[in-house]
C-alpha cells in the first residue's frame, strides 16, 4: 500500500501526457520481478565478501543495475518512451515495484518476529526511508537519460554511466548510514533522502520544460 500511494503521487508529475496504464503496470511488475533476481545474487555476495562495507556497496550496485535492466527490457525500448520525462517516470515505477516486493518480504518474513504494531512502525519507516531511497536512486538514472534524450547515442551512454554511478553512490551511502546510525538518529538519515527528493522535484520541473523535438 505505501508503494501504491507513492505511485499515485509520482504519476501526478506526468499528468499532462500520462504513460499508458498497461506500461505503468508492466513497469511495476518488472520491479517486483527484479527482487527475485537480486536476492540469490546478494546472498552469494554476502557469503563470499568478508568486508561488510563492500557488501552493502555491491548490494546497492546489484539492485540499481537490475532495476535498470528490467526497465530496459520491459518499457524503456518501447515507442511510448517518447519524451524526456518518460524514462524518469518508468524508472520510478520500477523502483516502487521493487520496493513493494522487498518491503513485503521484509515485513512478512517468518524470521522477522514482528508483532502487528512493530510491523506498522517498521512499515512507516520504510515508507519514508527505504521506499523513497529506491525512487530517488532509480530516478537519478532516469534523469540522466532524460537530460540526454535528444543527444547522440555516444553522449547518451556517457550520461547513463554517470547516472548509474550517482545512483549506486546514493544507495550505498544510505545503506552505510543506516547500519552505522543509532535508532534515535535514524530520522536524520531519512531527512537526507527527503532533501534528495526535493532536488528531484526541482529536476523534474526542469525536465518537463525541456523543448520537445520530433
Amino acid at each position: 500500500m505505501p508503494a501504491l500511494l507513492w505511485l499515485w503521487f509520482w504519476l501526478r508529475e506526468d499528468s499532462k501526457n500520462p504513460e499508458p496504464r498497461r506500461l505503468i503496470a508492466l513497469a511495476f511488475v518488472a520491479g517486483m520481478v527484479a527482487v527475485a533476481i537480486v536476492i540469490p545474487i546478494e546472498q552469494w555476495v554476502q557469503s563470499n565478501v568478508q568486508n561488510q562495507t563492500w557488501v552493502f556497496i555491491i548490494w546497492a550496485a546489484i539492485e540499481e543495475l537490475t532495476k535498470l535492466a528490467v526497465a530496459a527490457v520491459a518499457v524503456l525500448r518501447r515507442k511510448e518512451n517518447d519524451e524526456p520525462l518518460d524514462p524518469v517516470i518508468y524508472m520510478m515505477v520500477v523502483a516502487l515495484g521493487f520496493a513493494a516486493a522487498e518491503n513485503t518480504l521484509f515485513l512478512l518474513s517468518p524470521l522477522s518476529g514482528f508483532t502487528i504494531s512493530q510491523m506498522i512502525i517498521t512499515g512507516d519507516y520504510r515508507f519514508v526511508g527505504a521506499t523513497l531511497l529506491h525512487v530517488l536512486a532509480s530516478a537519478t538514472i532516469g534523469a540522466a537519460m532524460a537530460l540526454s534524450f535528444y543527444k547522440k547515442r555516444s553522449v547518451k551512454w556517457r550520461y547513463l554511466a554517470v547516472g548509474v554511478i550517482l545512483s549506486v553512490a546514493l544507495h550505498g551511502l544510505f545503506n552505510l548510514f543506516i547500519i552505522h546510525t543509532s535508532a534515535s538518529e535514524i530520522v536524520r538519515t531519512f531527512a537526507l533522502v527527503w532533501i534528495g527528493l526535493i532536488a528531484l522535484l526541482v529536476m523534474l520541473e526542469f525536465i518537463k520544460r525541456m523543448p520537445r523535438r520530433s
